[in-house]
């Protein structure tokens, strides 16, 4: 469905004039239908490589493999990231981009089934369904290449390949290295049970490994010689949730130990844990974490360890462009809803 609209408003935003008719909108509409078992399998196949952020190695691989046998030029690497790259078709302006994603879930484990049932050896999944996502922008970006060619149209259809948004925020490196400085136009869009265009933002975000260091010991032996890492993770953690009555209500904090120590009878000499902590304004996140990193030092002082922190992302919400969401809107109004068949309808059932 994605596909259709994003094509839709693609061949809208490059020729105004000439794209006006619904015959035109039948026309690529059926080209994306056309290449349906094609999208299937990509997004299908990434979902089976399952790879996390960074490491995209294999799906990567697969979207620009695909782009370039459709005429696309490809520059891979691209911000030093060496999952991230740019495919281009076309010249001059306006420039159009379309964000395609393809990293997995951390930590999630699951076959494609209702109930549960884990596939052995698999350490990450989608559950996010990043997998649809990659696969059905470049299906949109190549309906539009064809829509060039056939139209004579001028302009640039880009795919934008953005790694590790579980995460990781490859795309705040990607606009560093001013891969979005020449677009005009960047759509991106996300799974789901539904077709909306909905003019929101979205919440603005930091997160940070907090890793504490102590003096290991034996636990029963020797625990006055020890200061257990695990003691300022646990202390700081406190603090942190003694802290929420006294944030603003829109923010989320949440985290998980990453490392907490291997034998209850030894005192861990390291732990470490992972926050991320949101609000819809940035500014107030800055003013959070500061009292987050306070937390931190406290906990190791009073615990007698030390601590230290690697940030691993931060972003602002996304910015809402309402004529952009009202021309998506009546695009999505041509695709139409998303329809169930029954197949689908008793997985549902059962889940």
């Amino acid at each position: 469905m994605f596909q259709k609209s994003i094509l839709l408003i693609g061949a809208a935003v490059l020729a105004p004039l000439s794209y006006a008719n619904a015959q035109d909108s039948d026309a690529v509409i059926d080209f994306i239908d056309s290449r349906y078992e094609d999208t299937a399998d990509i997004a299908r196949t990434i979902w089976e490589f399952a790879e996390v952020g960074y490491q995209e190695t294999q799906s990567s691989t697969l979207l620009q493999d695909t782009l370039t046998a459709e005429g696309f030029t490809i520059e891979a690497g691209v911000a030093s990231i060496p999952t991230a790259f740019v495919a281009n078709y076309g010249s001059g302006g306006p420039v159009i981009a379309i964000l395609a994603e393809f990293d997995a879930l951390p930590g999630i484990n699951q076959d494609s089934v209702p109930g549960r049932s884990p596939i052995q050896g698999k350490a990450a999944g989608h559950a996010c369904g990043h997998n649809l996502f990659g696969a059905g922008s470049i299906g949109a970006a190549i309906a539009i290449k064809h829509w060039l060619e056939e139209s004579g149209t001028p302009g640039t259809i880009r795919i934008l390949g953005t790694p590790a948004e579980e995460g990781g925020s490859g795309k705040v490196y990607m606009v560093r290295a001013g891969l979005f400085d020449d677009v005009d136009i960047a759509l991106h869009w996300h799974p789901g049970d539904r077709n909306s265009a909905a003019a929101r933002t979205t919440l603005a975000n930091r997160s940070a490994k907090f890793r504490f260091r102590g003096v290991s010991a034996h636990a029963a032996g020797a625990p006055e010689k020890a200061r257990s890492a695990l003691d300022g993770v646990e202390s700081f953690n406190y603090m942190i949730n003694m802290m929420r009555e006294h944030v603003p209500q829109e923010t989320r904090i949440h985290y998980v130990i990453t490392a907490g120590g291997n034998a209850p009878n030894v005192v861990p000499d390291f732990a470490e844990v992972y926050y991320y902590v949101r609000n819809p304004q940035a500014s107030i996140v800055k003013e959070i974490w500061q009292r987050v990193e306070n937390a931190a030092k406290g906990a190791a002082m009073g615990t007698g360890v030390e601590v230290d922190w690697e940030i691993i992302h931060g972003n602002h919400p996304l910015l809402i462009n309402e004529t952009l969401a009202k021309m998506m809107d009546s695009k999505l109004r041509v695709v139409g809803g998303v329809t169930y068949n029954d197949h689908e309808l008793a997985f549902a059932r059962d889940i």
